[in-house]
C-alpha cells in the first residue's frame, strides 16, 4: 500500500502500479537487454518452469542476475541521462 501512496503522490495514479514495474523491467530485460528468461524470473521469485519440477532444480543462478542487475542499473541510468528514445507512432 506504501508504494500504491506513492505511486499516486507522485502523479501516476490508474497509471502504473507495482507490479507493473515488475512486468515492464521483465519485458525490456527479455526483449530489449536479451537476459535469460529463467534469470529474470529467479530474481523476480516466481518459481522457473523446469521439466523435471523444483524437486532436481535448486539452481539459483547468482552471479549471472549480479550481471543482469547491473545491466538494468545501466539501462535505467541511460534512459536517465537522455539515452536514445525511439518515438512511438500515434495511433488514430
Amino acid at each position: 500500500m506504501a508504494i500504491n501512496a506513492a505511486l499516486d503522490r507522485m502523479g501516476f495514479k490508474g497509471e502504473m502500479t507495482p507490479h507493473g514495474f515488475r512486468a515492464m523491467a521483465r519485458t525490456i530485460l527479455d526483449e530489449e537487454l536479451q537476459v535469460r528468461p529463467d534469470f529474470i524470473e529467479h530474481q523476480l521469485g516466481h518459481a522457473v518452469k523446469d521439466p523435471n519440477g523444483r524437486a532436481y532444480n535448486r539452481t539459483s543462478h547468482l552471479a549471472e542476475r549480479r550481471k543482469m542487475m547491473q545491466l538494468w542499473a545501466d539501462y535505467l541510468d541511460g534512459l536517465k541521462s537522455g539515452a536514445k528514445v525511439i518515438p512511438l507512432r500515434k495511433m488514430a
